[in-house]
């Protein structure tokens, strides 16, 4: 057999296989088989889940590279690393060091209720999203509010900075939750974790009894969560479900970012130390607060804390809210496809270099009374039913491309 037949057969493919991506190439059956990659970290009492893929050999378009989750932080979509044009490799998400965030995320009497969770990264909410509010036990520990009513005792976890901020329960119970059944699958188009919680009915402070299942897939064009809550008991399950990312402005150059958020009302507060809704719902057109235009406002020096209701959706049903850096060429569409998704909570301080963008289920304190008998989101999920979270990032060069929100 010649050199040259020897070279077609044996090193020709390999150098093939290796031009599209950077790094070693996986064999397919390395790349179907499903595997536990795990940090040597541990956050919460368990190893903080890495997905990565391989960098590939095109400098001119943005890339999702890794995510970080954390199964005994309640599943928290803690970090997102990419490639941009121009930047290199950067972070997305505005979070500590994982060494810093072991240490904020260890539980202990500074962090009883898992606050701490949605403080850093991408924490999911569940039961419900938001605030509730309701009569404060003697012991301070407790509210007892109105569930589709019922009374039920939830947790007393939050309130203003305020002299006398009334307590409240805060974003949902499974901040702190130990994920089980935790699993990750590699192959050639993807890689996902998932991962299951039994949350019966969160400690006796919920209706029936769920399970929440979640899986992060991350691809080279896009990273995506679903969260699926399950009816597992003999009731009526009411369920909210949100998620707060706190997505980082690249250029750290928050006056010129942009936000946009196709929303035609927002929901007025008591103020912004409770963030109590009023029940006043007021138009967003031709205020400061009007983020409708395809590409965006720019953020300048307004502080946000609001919640954006009466969506636009696209024609599949969708909704798009987007980030937009000019300064770093970088955007990121965050595109809600869950029907049931009825508010766009935004958080962004002016001091800050972020901008949470928190798609939401329910309007905060949806049993309050100030809602009268307004569907405030809430899904009421009947006995072996169950209700699909779902969102998708994907990065876009703004000045390369026209595919900001239509």
């Amino acid at each position: 057999m010649t050199l040259k037949v020897l070279f077609t057969l044996f090193f020709l493919p390999l150098l093939l296989a290796g031009c599209s991506r950077t790094g070693p190439a996986q064999s397919q059956s390395e790349e179907k088989k499903p595997q536990t990659q795990s940090n040597p970290i541990s956050v919460g009492g368990k190893p903080v889940i890495n997905l990565e893929r391989p960098r590939l050999q095109t400098p001119n378009i943005p890339q999702f590279l890794s995510v970080q989750v954390l199964p005994g932080r309640g599943m928290n979509l803690f970090q997102i690393r990419a490639y941009l044009p121009g930047k290199g490799e950067i972070n997305l998400i505005s979070s500590p060091s994982l060494d810093e965030a072991a240490k904020l995320l260890a539980g202990g009497p500074d962090d009883p209720y898992g606050n701490e969770s949605f403080k850093l990264g991408g924490a999911i909410l569940v039961p419900y999203a938001n605030r509730i509010r309701g009569k404060l036990s003697a012991d301070g520990k407790t509210i007892e509010a109105q569930i589709a009513g019922k009374p039920v005792a939830l947790p007393a976890n939050w309130q203003g900075k305020n002299p006398g901020a009334e307590k409240h329960a805060m974003h949902g119970m499974i901040l702190d939750a130990k994920f089980e059944d935790v699993n990750v699958t590699n192959n050639a188009d993807e890689s996902h974790v998932d991962g299951t919680l039994h949350a019966r009915n969160f400690g006796g402070h919920w209706l029936s009894s769920a399970d929440v299942s979640v899986r992060t897939t991350l691809r080279d064009s896009y990273v995506e969560m679903e969260v699926r809550v399950k009816n597992a008991g003999q009731e009526t399950l009411p369920v909210g479900v949100g998620w707060h990312p706190y997505f980082a402005i690249p250029s750290g150059d928050r006056q010129q970012a942009r936000l946009h958020v196709p929303a035609s009302r927002r929901v007025i507060v008591n103020n912004y130390d409770d963030v109590f809704p009023t029940g006043k719902i007021v138009p967003t057109v031709g205020t400061a607060y009007d983020f409708t235009a395809a590409g965006g406002a720019p953020l300048k020096g307004q502080f946000l804390d609001e919640s954006f209701i009466d969506l636009k959706r696209q024609p599949d049903g969708s909704v798009v809210t987007e980030v937009i850096d000019p300064a770093a060429d970088y955007g990121l569409r965050i595109t809600a496809f869950s029907k049931e998704v009825q508010a766009i909570q935004t958080y962004s301080p002016p001091e800050k270099s972020f901008v949470a963008i928190e798609p939401q289920f329910n309007f905060g304190d949806p049993y309050g009374k100030v809602w009268g008998k307004a569907d405030t989101g809430m899904v009421n999920v009947k006995p072996g039913d169950s209700v699909t979270y779902r969102v998708r990032l994907e990065l876009f060069q703004p000045s390369q491309s026209s595919g900001q929100s239509k």
